[in-house]
């Protein structure tokens, strides 16, 4: 059972930092079996080295026109970030996806476009959403996520998930290790403790009521 949570601020971490590293240098004084690491996503990413920086990509006439119609807040609302978007999916792929959500849309059906270009497009995050360098950057999904968590329970024996959580209570676990229960964990992260800005927190340590009595000894 969760008891509280602690915020751990880190490094900046980069692309040539280890994450399963970084959550063992500064977890490992005070985790323990019982307790949950949360590993924000774009940090995850950001040290697998899947970032662009935005001056650098040269969008096309393709991304310049589709970038019109996501909202505003949305992260591919910028031509830098479409132009990632379709090399990351590819251009046919891409372009069936945006016919399969016209369609969808004169049927009342939503969420077509993911499903035809893949989720993974969703957690592109734009420039400007993380601490500098990086307010620059667009960061990508992390890769490969569950074998990350899986690599931290086994090198830490502490269970793990990657969390993409946003500021308006949206809580969407992308990987975890086996026994974690998920629906639990939305009370802990609602509020998004993970700070990607100047708090430097994208590790939570989610305390177990056992740890939590240890720590307070």
């Amino acid at each position: 059972m969760i008891a509280g949570r602690i915020p751990i601020r880190t490094h900046l971490v980069t692309e040539k930092d280890d994450i399963v590293d970084v959550v063992k240098k500064y977890t490992g004084d005070i985790a323990a079996p019982g307790d949950i690491v949360a590993v924000a996503e774009s940090v995850v990413a950001i040290s697998q080295g899947r970032i662009y920086l935005s001056d650098e990509v040269k969008p096309g006439l393709i991304a310049k026109f589709l970038c019109r119609f996501p909202g505003k807040e949305g992260s591919l609302a910028a031509p830098p970030s479409m132009q990632v978007a379709i090399k990351e999916t590819g251009t046919a792929r891409f372009l069936l996806a945006v016919a399969a959500a016209g369609l969808g849309r004169l049927v009342g059906r939503r969420g077509d476009f993911f499903r035809v270009a893949g989720s993974d497009l969703a957690l592109i995050d734009d420039f400007a959403g993380t601490l500098y360098p990086f307010d620059r950057h667009i960061v990508l999904g992390p890769k490969d996520p569950q074998k990350i968590v899986d690599r931290i329970k086994k090198e830490t024996g502490v269970d793990a998930v990657i969390t993409d959580v946003n500021d308006i209570g949206n809580v969407d676990i992308l990987a975890a290790t086996g026994g974690v229960d998920l629906q639990a964990l939305n009370s802990f992260l609602k509020d998004n403790p993970h700070g990607n800005d100047d708090q430097q927190t994208p590790v939570v340590l989610l305390v177990s009521a056992e740890n939590m009595r240890e720590l307070l000894c």
